[in-house]
């Protein structure tokens, strides 16, 4: 291939400004290039609560958004991904005290099923019952909250840390706790998805019922 040949191909390429979905304000995230606009659909970014909202005290709060849609030099992306840095949640451990942790799967009002995963840090060591019990608050406080909101309305609460203020003022009275978060949110289907799942369940269930003459 002669040089010009690559040199065209590459003036082909074209650059694609990357926006947050409209919950977090369509905040600008970077840049992307691709040849044609297909190819960038797919394409993950991470970034920083603290970026997004130029504020480093939420540099521990990790975002990971999927490009969904493309414009003339635009890209726009969904939610993926909410998630605490290692280094934070390392740093909340203590010696003496439980760490409490517990992975709920949950649907929300508006049929988007995601797996949330709450954990709190006693100021003290917590036996077994009381391990279990905040535990189980904690899965009750998720799920409720999760069926009395729309899929925006259950990240904002966790992003914003309303979620993990609220398990703590409940489950702090079962024992002393130190702290509560959300250590890591994850969309596992959309509306669509989950609806598609349900049908091919129920058919098979169909399938299986023996229908005497």
């Amino acid at each position: 291939m002669s040089e010009r040949s690559v040199s065209r191909r590459r003036r082909e390429k074209r650059w694609y400004t990357v926006f947050a979905p409209e919950q977090f304000d369509r905040a600008e995230l970077g840049e992307t290039v691709a040849r044609e606009p297909d190819q960038v659909i797919g394409r993950t970014i991470e970034t920083t609560l603290g970026a997004l909202q130029s504020d480093a005290s939420e540099n521990n709060t990790k975002l990971t958004f999927r490009i969904t849609d493309t414009g003339s030099d635009s890209a726009y992306t969904g939610f993926v991904k909410h998630e605490l840095t290692r280094d934070y949640l390392r740093s909340l451990v203590r010696r003496g005290s439980s760490k409490i942790s517990a992975y709920v799967t949950v649907l929300t009002a508006d049929d988007y099923r995601l797996q949330v995963q709450p954990v709190a840090y006693t100021t003290k060591k917590a036996d077994h019952s009381q391990e279990m019990a905040i535990r189980r608050q904690m899965i009750d406080i998720v799920e409720n909250a999760a069926t009395e909101r729309t899929f925006e309305e259950l990240i904002d609460s966790i992003v914003t840390g309303r979620l993990s203020g609220g398990i703590y003022n409940e489950a702090k009275t079962i024992y002393p706790l130190r702290r509560v978060e959300v250590q890591k949110t994850t969309l596992e289907a959309h509306p669509d998805e989950v609806a598609e799942e349900e049908e091919t369940s129920v058919s098979i269930e169909e399938d299986d019922i023996e229908i005497e003459d």
